[in-house]
């Protein structure tokens, strides 16, 4: 269950506006001998909406879990046609597909199974699927019974949600919501082929190859992409957001030319008015992509830049499909390692910047911009549902610094095919092109100066 968090945030400093940065309201003073400019005259202010209340306490409702639980058990997913476990997911066909009889088809959206797409405006409380329960982090290995010949086979379901009954050779998946976090709510298939990834990934490092590191050319090998299922959770907020602060509207500029020693330099002067501003308005959020794994959410990029993943959002979560483990056939997948509790707060800021943007267009006439100096968001409800999604994933780490080395990734969306990533650069050769730019900016400035001295 998420933690209540106070509606009420304070401020965290103040925010630029996109006019350029508000000016102080004491105007500054012409120096002495030049004329003071007349007072600006104070027009009435932009009509503001009523003070609305602030929303306080926490919001309606108690927390509601939502089964999502797979009815079949573990180790049964079979060809609904001929009973094969012989099941993986085909790209190209976009669709599960049975080895033997080629039958294709695919779960249902898991929105729709599970009544996850109820209006968000009816939000209240904590809605939790049942695939965000809390991790057991001791929970590593799951023993399943085969049904074929029934002997038992242990699962390490931290690398695999499948495996092989050493006897009959059939397929076992996990397919119940155990508490290890590696069982999710929905999955969302690949629509990209490794092809095109690889395609993607080599465009992406041509452009860059110009300051790219001498090594990394020679090893780099975009055919060594995997597919990778990322854990997500994907969040519906109902809230109310308050925004307050000051506002500035340009009366007047104009420059002051004065002397300093023997130079003259001018300064541009403005003339504002100033204005309090507040903005109270109801926001619903639609399917916000927040990373589950910790590994990901990592601020020190000083070991790998595995951070390059939320640059390659968004993903149709829409279209998410329920949990199927025969999806997972051929690629990697991480573990959710990351609560629910843990990602509340991270979820709260983004719907404030949500907030921030959505009042942009209502503040344009600020042409000196807006500081918010009180800002905060009261959440009446929200919806949480653990989702896989699809990454094209390049990794290459320098073999010359040995396991110390910064490991850079190449990241492609699975579904639409955005691509982000970071590439090992030379700085020998950074540094000798910054020395001839440097020199020719010293050659051209002294020929301009110069050229004024001689006028």
């Amino acid at each position: 269950m998420p933690p209540q968090q106070p509606p009420w945030q304070q401020p965290s400093g103040p925010t630029q506006g996109p006019g350029g940065p508000p000016a102080p309201q004491r105007q500054p003073t012409p120096p002495q001998g030049e004329r003071s400019p007349a007072p600006p005259q104070q027009a009435a202010p932009p009509q503001q909406p009523a003070d609305p209340q602030v929303p306080t306490g926490p919001p309606a409702g108690g927390d509601r879990v939502v089964d999502t639980s797979s009815s079949v058990g573990d180790g049964l997913h079979k060809c609904p046609r001929c009973g094969s476990a012989e099941i993986r997911y085909s790209i190209p066909a976009r669709a599960l597909e049975c080895a033997y009889c080629r039958h294709h088809w695919n779960e249902e959206v898991a929105e729709q199974k599970f009544g996850l797409d109820s209006s968000i405006a009816e939000l209240q409380g904590h809605t939790l699927a049942s695939g965000t329960a809390d991790v057991r982090e001791d929970l590593t290995t799951v023993t399943l019974k085969c049904q074929g010949c029934g002997a038992e086979v242990v699962i390490n379901i931290a690398e695999q949600m499948q495996s092989r009954c050493h006897w009959c050779r059939q397929t076992l998946s996990v397919n119940s919501q155990i508490p290890g976090g590696a069982v999710p709510d929905a999955v969302l298939p690949f629509l990209l082929t490794r092809e095109e990834a690889v395609e993607r990934i080599s465009a992406f490092v041509d452009k860059r190859r110009t300051f790219a590191s001498p090594r990394f050319k020679r090893e780099f090998v975009p055919e060594n992409v995997m597919g990778v299922y990322i854990p997500y959770m994907v969040v519906d907020g109902n809230m109310h957001a308050e925004l307050r602060g000051t506002g500035e509207v340009t009366t007047r500029s104009y420059t002051v030319r004065r002397k300093v020693g023997d130079n003259y330099v001018t300064e541009q002067y403005y003339d504002a008015d100033v204005y309090q501003v507040q903005r109270g308005f109801d926001l619903l959020v639609n399917d916000l992509a927040v990373e589950s794994a910790r590994r990901f959410q990592a601020e020190d990029a000083s070991q790998a830049t595995n951070n390059v993943l939320n640059a390659v959002q968004p993903y149709d979560t829409a279209n998410a499909v329920v949990y199927n483990s025969s999806y997972l056939t051929g690629f990697t997948s991480e573990r959710r390692d990351l609560n629910v509790r843990d990602l509340d707060q991270d979820v709260e800021e983004d719907f404030l910047a949500i907030a921030r943007s959505k009042v942009q267009p209502t503040v344009a006439n600020f042409d000196r911009g807006v500081r918010w100096e009180q800002e905060g968001v009261a959440v009446r409800g929200t919806r949480w549902v653990s989702v896989y999604v699809p990454v094209w994933l390049y990794s290459y780490a320098d073999s010359a610094k040995g396991d110390g080395s910064l490991i850079h990734y190449i990241a492609v969306n699975g579904r639409n095919g955005n691509t982000m990533g970071s590439v090992p650069v030379s700085h020998p050769l950074i540094f000798a092109l910054s020395c001839v730019l440097g020199t020719l900016a010293a050659v051209i400035g002294g020929a301009i100066g110069l050229a004024w001295f001689l006028s």
